[in-house]
């Protein structure tokens, strides 16, 4: 039996937390968070005995093989970082860290304690984007050339998830003092994976535009300042010789939740969709190139990410994507904020 912390109790933590609890070999034995009663709450929900303010207390009971972290953020790095000296396995919410260094020093301190990371990019789990991956590296489009890809949100225009004016779930996500990356660090890094994974290789230049849109008298609702970015556009270039553009926003009206990435080869082109919580995935190969007519491909079912980290902490087998990964992401989304300041500047990775 696997025993899991949870660090965090806010509302992602009830996705990892229902997950886990579906499992046969897995038990939730503690859980983690600096606010009592949410703490409280959260714990009653799901049956969890041990509390802890802090994961130093955690780790001083010692009594888990594995912690998940679904903290803000900024928060990551400070939470995640002794958890891997204390030989824990770890599952991160992304982003892995905030700024680059802190990234790579996680990705190097889970290699020293030779102990299974991963980053819950949850898109890895859309099966036509793993089958589309998996046809790339097989070769079936050629050598990918060109993409483009985007992850378009409409929260701050329509209320389908609520009310960003007044609830603290959406607010803190458009402030930088409560550890906001804005869209770039929200869902960007989603989009940002979501290509460059498919398409096989990783980013080795970029420049970036960052936009953040008045909403609100003063620049302020409360407490929160909403300085945080709504939409980016990135080009870049990957270590392939392909090139492409990405684009996120949380204005895309009409568009709940929808990702969208085209691939495009020496020998065909690949069409990936993740909308209205459904995944699809078209090809244009062979013959049907003279006409363009692109052909639905049924995509192979996927281990979902929590189940492949609990499986990966039983065998020893790595899991992915890992901490070297969003550390890497990272670096591109430091390089983003970098670019945009310079005025759209193109920075190497």
């Amino acid at each position: 039996m696997i025993r899991v912390l949870i660090v965090g109790t806010g509302n992602m933590a009830h996705d990892h937390a229902k997950a886990y609890a579906a499992m046969d070999d897995v038990t939730i034995v503690g859980g983690v968070d600096p606010n009592a009663a949410n703490l409280a709450a959260f714990a009653a929900e799901f049956g969890i005995l041990h509390r802890f303010s802090s994961v130093e207390d955690a780790i001083v009971w010692g009594e888990f093989d594995a912690a998940s972290n679904v903290t803000p953020d900024a928060i990551h790095h400070r939470t995640t970082l002794p958890l891997l000296k204390a030989g824990k396995h770890v599952l991160c919410e992304k982003p892995l860290a905030t700024s680059y260094p802190d990234a790579a020093e996680l990705a190097q301190a889970a290699k020293d304690a030779d102990v299974i990371n991963m980053v819950n990019l949850t898109y890895r789990n859309v099966p036509a984007l793993m089958q589309a991956a998996q046809m790339v590296r097989e070769g079936q489009i050629g050598e990918v050339r060109h993409f483009e890809a985007s992850y378009l949100q409409s929260w701050l225009t329509q209320d389908a998830w609520g009310d960003w004016q007044t609830e603290d779930a959406w607010l803190w996500r458009l402030s930088t003092d409560h550890g906001s990356m804005g869209v770039l660090g929200d869902v960007g890094v989603h989009i940002l994976d979501f290509a460059s994974f498919a398409a096989g290789a990783d980013p080795d230049r970029i420049s970036c535009r960052l936009k953040t849109f008045d909403k609100a008298a003063g620049g302020k609702i409360g407490n929160y300042t909403l300085d945080a970015n709504d939409s980016m556009a990135m080009h870049l270039s990957l270590s392939n010789g392909a090139v492409g553009v990405i684009h996120a926003s949380r204005f895309a009206s009409g568009h709940i939740n929808d990702l969208r990435l085209r691939l495009f080869g020496t020998t065909g082109g690949l069409d990936v969709r993740f909308e209205r919580w459904k995944s699809s995935l078209s090809i244009c190969v062979g013959d049907d190139l003279h006409n363009g007519d692109w052909v639905e491909v049924p995509p192979s079912p996927v281990v979902p990410n929590f189940r492949r980290f609990i499986e990966a902490v039983k065998t020893g087998q790595p899991a992915m994507p890992d901490f070297a990964r969003g550390a890497v992401l990272q670096r591109v989304l430091d390089l983003a904020v970098a670019s945009d300041a310079a005025g759209a500047c193109d920075q190497a990775v």
